[in-house]
């Protein structure tokens, strides 16, 4: 980038919006803030003064002006004064994108030189370095800098560029650059050992030596760095192409942001409850998924966890059966019995069936927030649209559970003896509870992984196997290929139920036991399998319940009364008991079966279409009789902040585009040199005879500075 400036002046970072145009003033606020900084009596620090000059005499270059080696340290320096500063000067110097400037008075052993020495340590190759000889003028008489400059002694692969500066009297007698830049080209023109390099010579040389290695270091830069603008500017593109057609005067704007925002949002919905091949989710699941696994995993399972609880289920027959008779003493079982305990099984389903509907209307709620986040460019649209379909979500909750009661009274308000599955009294002495696995045969149900938790940890560690659940039984393997089977677990008499996850595990758990207290795996009583996810547990569970392995209820029957557990029962009783008990097992069976299919299509029917059909007809005209549409569409701050830097970053990567296609073909490198044999830099050792000044120069790409 080019910057002319027609007048020349100077400004101090530490000097905010002053401008120095004498030069003079300028040397003086050096020396005020060096003082400042590392006191009176010669201290140093690596704290930089940063001074810019203004000028069209100048390159746009960043010069650090880096101190020279000092030995021993005087006034208030540090015993490891020489430490500190070549740690401050190696700093600036590793850099790759450095040149370094090695300066060398010449009437110095050049063999001794710091500055070179810390150069070849950080740039070996010699690529970065060029060798600058100051003080040409005041070498002995009759000896000169020919050969060094010739790069012929002590040979650097950039070479020596030799420049006369002004002695400390031109200075002190104000003696300006233009006179001083004269006298050097005169002193190379006039010298005899000079003469025929003065071209090559000065300081006027120098800074087109170095502009051109600005150039060939934008020019080396340039494929890797327009790739990087060019990825920038297509992953902005889509974004910036909707705020470049934004019109603020427009007065339909909002009407029409409103109208896309709306049928975005409803699109949005639509996807992630009925699904989408289009941009999957593959992090986790959607709200449609969710809602599926609660339909029929979630609520088939909380279904069975309202199982019986034999011990009080037959003591409720037997005292339904005794009422019934009162003082007689009955000869036939009585049905009204039956119907009594039906109805008190069928009302405890009530609770599964109301919670599933609070989960399916959480998992709404929670589609709506994710939705909504696409609006997040209205924060009251957002808020809105939010509360309406929120609110309108409870609302059609509330009548779905009425429905899902109403149902159950249904079912209460008369049972069906003539129902074709049930087994009728006729049956009912010699049926069992038994699940009917022999329709299923042993089909697999279900395959994944599982951590065997309670015997790892026995033998040193939690191990995860490959498990294979059919209808008779459950395997585990070494791997997911099936070939090396562990063992074999049979799914009679077994259950499940859920195991506390520990303070220290992140796994869920749940644990399979025999009912008849028999040993489940070799020695073990229970085995505690391990998912990552609760999901996953719940997932399990339902899979295993398919399979018959019902959940365990723990009993939590009452001591106080003794005989209410242990009471006597005749034999004509008992069989009475067992009569009803399988009668109400058969009905019940047909009670679940019928309540399974009925509602997940009453939740779906009453609350996930209506919801849908509110939010594509009337969710628009919500939104406009609840809120100004000004007040709607109003943009949020952090928007209006983003699609301005949006925009300026989309232009100004297309100008910086522009600027490198011109670079690229109206600039010529200049290849490096080759080669030289500098091994005397690496067989000297020693300490420098004089001071030395090493300068670098870097060239970051982003900004084309030399730092």
């Amino acid at each position: 980038m080019l910057s002319i400036f027609f007048t020349e002046y100077a400004e101090f970072l530490h000097c905010k919006g002053r401008k120095f145009t004498d030069f003079d003033e300028v040397r003086q606020e050096i020396e005020v803030e060096t003082d400042r900084i590392t006191g009176v009596n010669k201290g140093i620090s690596s704290i930089p003064i940063n001074l810019r000059i203004y000028s069209p005499h100048v390159l746009s270059l960043t010069l650090i002006d880096l101190p020279g080696i000092t030995k021993v340290p005087v006034g208030d320096q540090p015993p490891d004064i020489e430490v500190q500063i070549r740690d401050m000067i190696m700093q600036f110097i590793a850099r790759e994108n450095c040149l370094i400037l090695a300066v060398t008075p010449a009437n110095t052993d050049l063999a001794n030189s710091d500055a070179l020495k810390l150069a070849k340590e950080v740039d070996p190759q010699g690529l970065r370095t060029i060798g600058v000889i100051t003080k040409l003028d005041l070498m002995d008489e009759g000896t000169d800098a020919r050969e060094i400059l010739e790069n012929k002694l002590l040979p650097l692969r950039r070479g020596y560029i030799g420049v006369v500066n002004r002695s400390q009297k031109d200075i002190d007698g104000k003696k300006d650059i233009k006179a001083a830049l004269l006298a050097e080209r005169k002193f190379f023109l006039s010298h005899p050992a000079y003469r025929h390099m003065a071209d090559r010579m000065g300081t006027p040389y120098l800074q087109k030596v170095l502009n051109q290695q600005l150039t060939n270091h934008i020019r080396d830069t340039l494929p890797a760095f327009r790739s990087k603008l060019q990825s920038q500017l297509l992953s902005i593109e889509h974004e910036v192409e909707v705020y470049k057609n934004f019109r603020p005067e427009d007065p339909t704007r909002k009407t029409k942001a409103l109208l896309q925002m709306v049928q975005q949002f409803s699109v949005d919905f639509e996807k992630r409850i009925e699904g989408s091949g289009d941009q999957v989710d593959t992090l986790e699941l959607s709200g449609g998924a969710k809602i599926n696994r609660i339909f029929h995993e979630r609520f088939p399972f909380e279904l069975v966890k309202m199982e019986f609880n034999e011990k009080e289920l037959r003591r409720e027959i037997s005292y339904a059966i005794k009422n019934i008779h009162g003082i007689r003493t009955g000869l036939f079982t009585p049905d009204m019995a039956f119907e009594a305990i039906v109805k008190k099984q069928i009302v405890k389903l009530k609770g599964p069936c109301l919670k599933s509907v609070d989960l399916v209307m959480q998992e709404l709620i929670n589609t709506v927030k994710k939705c909504t986040k696409k609006l997040a460019t209205y924060p009251r649209l957002c808020e809105e649209t939010e509360r309406i379909v929120a609110g309108y979500i409870r609302e059609r909750e509330e009548k779905t559970k009425d429905q899902v009661l109403l149902l159950i009274d249904i079912q209460v308000s008369y049972i069906n003896t003539n129902h074709e599955d049930f087994i009728g009294f006729a049956n009912a002495q010699q049926r069992s509870s038994q699940v009917n696995k022999s329709a299923v045969g042993n089909q697999v149900i279900r395959k994944g992984w599982l951590t065997i938790n309670n015997i790892g940890i026995m033998k040193g560690g939690s191990k995860e196997y490959w498990f294979v659940l059919t209808a008779e039984s459950l395997s585990w393997y070494k791997d997911d290929e099936e070939k090396e089977k562990k063992y074999m677990l049979p799914l009679d008499n077994l259950k499940v139920r859920d195991v506390e996850k520990s303070f220290m595990s992140s796994k869920h758990i749940f644990a399979l036991f025999n009912t008849e207290q028999r040993n489940v795996y070799k020695d073990y009583r229970f085995l505690e399998l391990a998912c990552d996810s609760q999901e996953e547990v719940d997932s399990w569970k339902a899979s295993l319940l398919r399979a018959g392995v019902y959940p365990d209820k723990s009993s939590t029957e009452n001591d106080e009364n003794g005989q209410a557990d242990n009471f006597s029962m005749d034999p004509q009783l008992e069989r009475q008991v067992e009569t009803i008990r399988n009668l109400v097992d058969s009905y019940m069976s047909i009670i679940n079966k019928c309540i399974r299919d009925l509602i997940p299509k009453t939740i779906m029917h009453l609350m996930i279409n209506n919801v849908k059909e509110f939010i594509n007809a009337e969710l628009l005209a919500h939104l406009y009789s609840s809120e100004d549409q000004n007040t709607l569409m109003e943009e949020s701050a952090e928007q209006a902040q983003r699609r301005d830097e949006m925009l300026r970053m989309y232009q100004a990567l297309k100008e910086a585009l522009a600027i490198i296609g011109d670079i690229s073909t109206s600039t010529v490198s200049t290849p490096a040199p080759p080669p030289v044999d500098d091994s005397w830099l690496q067989q000297t050792l020693l300490a420098s005879a004089a001071p030395s000044l090493p300068v670098s120069l870097g060239i970051p790409p982003e900004n084309l500075a030399v730092i």
